[in-house]
């Protein structure tokens, strides 16, 4: 679907900057409860992840849905852990931290680059309006 409208770098702009920082948000969580043993339920934290779509009104992104990684849990020796197993494994939570780390460096740079494009928007219309001047 074509968008005629002017504010269509905008719009998109202003997309990406609430899909990525859903993004954040969800990446803080996973890194938050890397060490949570017991989410409920008896099992530990799982990983979540983000689901980007297209926004077909604006042009945009939007968060599709957020979806549990459902890989297996990484076991850690510790017999003197209260969790642990017959075998003295506590199972810990599927969150690898450099992971982790690197998409919220990702997400933070595409974050920057939303607002860089609006920025340059700024200019744009600003150097339009003394040209018109």
């Amino acid at each position: 679907m074509k968008v005629d409208s002017s504010f269509g770098p905008i719009d998109i702009a202003i997309s990406g900057l609430r899909a990525q920082s859903k993004q954040m948000e969800v990446i803080s969580s996973n890194v938050a409860n890397a060490r949570t043993v017991d989410a409920g339920q008896g099992e530990p934290y799982r990983r979540h992840e983000v689901a980007f779509a297209s926004d077909e009104e604006l042009g945009g992104v939007k968060v599709g849905e957020i979806l549990t990684d459902m890989s297996e849990f990484q076991k850690i020796i510790d017999p003197g852990n209260p969790l642990a197993d017959e075998s003295g494994y506590v199972t810990m939570p599927n969150v690898n931290l450099p992971i982790e780390m690197m998409n919220l460096n990702i997400a933070a740079r595409v974050y920057q680059a939303n607002v860089a494009v609006l920025r340059r928007y700024q200019q744009m219309v600003e150097t339009t309006l003394e040209l018109l001047r």
